[in-house]
């Protein structure tokens, strides 16, 4: 088992994830990410790959990935300051990003250095499922790495059987229909969607993503699923806070965890 599934295989729920985009705040944040949120008990970490079109995420994502190229993040680059960093700390990273730069910089050759330097699992929102079985799923296995696949509440239940029966890891549950960075709390129509997710009896763990940003909506995803994903939030005090570790410590205090 990769760190991913081994953390997976231990704790079943209250999972708490961050989102961060490489190269963001400052070109060689993401050590300095990493050791913050290891110290704060955060179970595992997104490393965004920053891209000019990313057409999932909102407008507080976009910025970052707009000012972490401007600061010089490149794959290649990404790929060093994880080399350097790889055995220091436990916490689990997976990649998230879009499917062109990975094309652009080779594909086994990127799923080659991303297990190399660490990675327990890629997220690719815009890599099609029967593609991912067609041409991906081989190298998935041959490097040790869980694909993660996203639902939203749009998703059908034969769908969501498929991609549960693919997972070797978890399942991303979008929230909502919107964008990264949207929403202001889980209504009826969020916690009838988990309540549908929990009556499937899905073999894999669920986490949600896309609006957690306080203790009201971290407490929502996790009493409906087994954990939650910050993005959007934690990037907000990256920007508003002179330190990762200052910023990791106003979100943990708006999430109730401090």
């Amino acid at each position: 088992m990769n760190p991913l599934q081994t953390l997976l295989a231990r704790k079943k729920k209250n999972l708490l994830s961050l989102f961060f985009t490489a190269g963001f705040p400052y070109l060689e944040s993401a050590e300095d990410i990493i050791a913050a949120a290891e110290e704060a008990g955060v179970d595992f970490l997104e490393v965004g790959m920053p891209y000019s079109d990313p057409l999932a995420d909102g407008p507080v994502i976009q910025q970052s990935s707009t000012k972490a190229i401007a600061n010089g993040m490149t794959i290649p680059l990404l790929f060093e300051q994880m080399a350097k960093i790889r055995g220091k700390y436990e916490i689990p990273l997976l990649l998230m990003g879009y499917l062109n730069p990975v094309l652009q910089y080779g594909t086994e050759k990127f799923f080659e250095k991303a297990a190399e330097n660490g990675a327990s699992g890629i997220i690719l929102p815009d890599l099609p499922m029967d593609e991912y079985q067609e041409e991906y799923e081989q190298l998935f296995q041959k490097y040790n790495l869980s694909m993660i696949f996203l639902v939203t509440p749009q998703t059908s239940d034969e769908r969501i059987k498929k991609i549960d029966s693919l997972s070797n890891a978890f399942i991303y549950v979008v929230s909502s229909a919107a964008t990264t960075g949207k929403q202001q709390d889980f209504g009826q129509a969020q916690q009838d969607y988990f309540k549908r997710l929990q009556a499937m009896n899905l073999k894999s763990p669920m986490i949600a993503g896309f609006g957690i940003h306080n203790h009201q909506t971290l407490q929502q995803a996790w009493e409906g699923l087994n954990g939650a994903i910050c993005g959007s939030a934690f990037l907000k005090k990256l920007e508003q806070n002179p330190t990762p570790k200052d910023a990791m410590a106003m979100l943990m205090k708006d999430l109730g965890l401090q």
